[in-house]
């Protein structure tokens, strides 16, 4: 397979998930959430590219959980502020930023990072042969 099917596969598997962690989560989603979750799991391994093979799976899952907030708060902003689609609010939650983020949801991606960037790995390996990588915890 070559890459640029590859990389289409894993974005719609990274919008498919996000949008089913939401709808176990709230109940529902929205179709920004699915670019923003495709989005999100392509940029999963660019963080393990650029970190290298000796970066442990905890700092991945560090850097993994500060860009997807940090992707959240722009599709906030856009899908939510300028757009007036007002898809999320966490103005009601405890340590929000503008609404869009908070700390509470950064720490749940910090966790599910960690099955994001094996599932990552796997999908590497399985569509471009590329070989499965060793982890280390620290």
């Amino acid at each position: 397979m070559n890459p640029i099917q590859a990389y289409i596969i894993m974005f719609l598997t990274g919008g498919f998930l996000y949008c089913g962690i939401e709808i176990l989560y709230r109940g529902f989603s929205h179709i920004s959430m699915f670019f923003a979750g495709g989005l999100c799991f392509i940029l999963v391994g660019a963080i393990k590219e650029i970190l290298g093979s000796s970066a442990s799976i905890v700092g991945q899952m560090l850097l993994c959980g500060i860009m997807i907030t940090g992707i959240e708060f722009i599709f906030g902003e856009i899908v939510n502020k300028y757009m007036n689609l007002n898809v999320w609010d966490y103005s009601g939650e405890q340590y929000n930023f503008k609404g869009q983020i908070c700390l509470l949801y950064s720490n749940m991606w910090f966790f599910l990072s960690c099955p994001m960037i094996i599932l990552h790995d796997y999908m590497k390996y399985l569509l471009l042969g590329q070989s499965m990588p060793h982890y280390k915890i620290f």
